[in-house]
């Protein structure tokens, strides 16, 4: 298992990994297998999705904050109750095919980490599992 810190430095970012995760499967030697990628907070996330258009990135964290705004009197007394709202509607981790020693995702597609409790420094897990 890899372990990677991502620093954030917005409240809210989407961070392409999609290089931290093919380095890590490069760093396995594993042809064909599997590769889990796992965020251990309650406030982050990943998620895949088109990483060749930044305003894809730009477009996706504006609705975010229309579909759950930062304050919408929510009871949680730390003050992120929307990032943990955010943060169930993405997911904790990815599942990905691996082989000939790469992820298989389609031609736009990328992986993000996702912050909505930022900025801070975070922590993402890569397993690869040969199969």
């Amino acid at each position: 298992m890899y372990e990677y810190s991502i620093p954030t430095i917005d409240r809210m970012d989407m961070i392409d990994v999609i290089g931290i995760v093919r380095n890590a499967i490069h760093t396995s030697k594993i042809e064909s297998g599997i590769c889990v990628v796992f965020v251990p907070h309650t406030t982050a996330g990943v998620t895949i999705n088109e990483n060749a258009d930044p305003a894809v990135k730009f477009d996706m964290i504006k609705e975010m904050d229309k579909i759950v705004p930062l304050d919408d009197h929510y009871r949680h007394e730390e003050g992120n109750s929307a990032a943990h709202i955010k943060s169930t509607m993405y997911s904790p981790s990815l599942t990905l095919i691996v082989e000939k020693g790469k992820p298989v995702l389609g031609t736009w597609q990328g992986i993000y980490f996702c912050e909505f409790d930022g900025p801070r420094t975070r922590r993402m897990y890569v397993k690869i599992i040969e199969g």
